[in-house]
């Protein structure tokens, strides 16, 4: 009888402890990463600059490349100057704008990449998605997964806290996200990926239960985790459905709308998670989301970050039109101007002050 299995897409290596980046040169030095040493390595002028410093002497055979921002024409020029060498793979170190121009111009060039992450802002960091600036906007581009991940939590520690408190909105949102995945399973007959719905789940599950604080190894540890493994759901369902239902299209709404007031990536999709678990009658979800999410000292009511209650209605309602063809509580439930009202109403009352 033939036994049936199926190759998931994952890092051959994930390194995520303290200390991690002391002990890259190994990582890198794996054979199935780079047999002559000779790395292309982005950095960002910021946080990557200074540990190259650290880190570069361990590193002989690369070449280092500074990477000015997180655009489309940024990721187009360092493929084209990593083009120009002859590398085993391509390093991003840094945070999410650099890992993915990286990643982008890995791809372009058909090189591996290893993600370094200074920072937990999201869970972009293993995902098979580059999100980049364009003319139009903010554009996503499918790319191989990270062949390798490192998260050194000394690193992480280091950044301000509002990024650790960013990935915790994006990993607890993934329990909203796969809530949609499932009402769409339910309601159209789309296909969800049991693994990759599981995978998402839990990781979600795992941070919003862990009782440490953002300045906890054990809780950034599960954190790092968590988001490492929402990327690789991804991978295996083959979009981002594991991550992304009502909770993100809330905030690509906020983005949309309101570009120069949107508040970080996570913090926009923790309380579109809180809100949506509300809206589809999880009420005690939804409580308990909001609690966890303001423990960690994450808004959930739109005037934590700026916004009135008309501009939130006029975020939920233009929501949907963020990701045509994709079915969550928001289109489910089709909700006009007053219904947005009288239900953001009733959420305020319940998650209390």
């Amino acid at each position: 009888m033939p036994v049936l299995t199926r190759l998931i897409p994952s890092p051959v290596v994930v390194d995520i402890r303290p200390g991690a980046l002391d002990d890259l040169a190994c990582v890198l030095a794996d054979e199935r990463i780079s047999q002559s040493g000779r790395l292309a390595i982005a950095v960002s002028g910021g946080s990557g600059a200074r540990l190259r410093e650290r880190i570069a002497p361990s590193l002989p055979g690369a070449s280092w490349y500074e990477v000015g921002g997180g655009t489309i024409d940024d990721a187009v020029r360092l493929a084209s100057d990593i083009k120009a060498g002859h590398y085993d793979a391509v390093v991003g170190l840094g945070g999410g704008k650099i890992i993915d121009c990286a990643k982008f111009a890995a791809a372009r060039v058909g090189l591996p990449l290893v993600a370094v992450a200074t920072n937990l802002a999201h869970d972009g960091l293993c995902s098979p998605v580059a999100t980049l600036d364009n003319d139009a906007g903010r554009g996503s581009y499918g790319v191989p997964n990270p062949i390798a991940v490192v998260i050194d939590l000394n690193v992480i520690r280091e950044a301000p806290v509002r990024f650790v408190r960013s990935g915790i909105g994006d990993a607890i949102s993934n329990i909203s996200a796969v809530a949609d995945w499932e009402l769409a399973n339910r309601v159209n007959g789309e296909k969800i990926d049991g693994l990759a719905a599981a995978m998402a789940r839990q990781a979600g599950e795992a941070v919003l239960r862990h009782p440490g604080g953002v300045g906890d190894d054990g809780f950034l540890q599960v954190l790092a985790e968590a988001l490492v493994l929402t990327g690789i759901a991804m991978s295996v369902s083959g979009d981002s459905r594991p991550s992304s239902g009502a909770c993100h299209e809330i905030n690509h709404a906020f983005d949309l709308l309101f570009p120069k007031r949107a508040a970080a990536h996570g913090e926009q999709c923790g309380l579109g998670a809180a809100f949506a678990m509300y809206l589809r009658g999880a009420h005690e979800e939804s409580v308990y989301m909001a609690e966890v999410l303001r423990r960690h000292g994450l808004p959930v009511t739109p005037d934590e970050i700026g916004f009135t209650v008309d501009e939130f209605v006029r975020v939920v309602e233009f929501a949907p039109e963020t990701r045509p063809g994709r079915y969550t509580i928001l289109e489910h439930l089709d909700l006009k101007t007053n219904q947005i009202k009288d239900i953001y109403a009733d959420y305020v009352k319940a998650i209390g002050s």
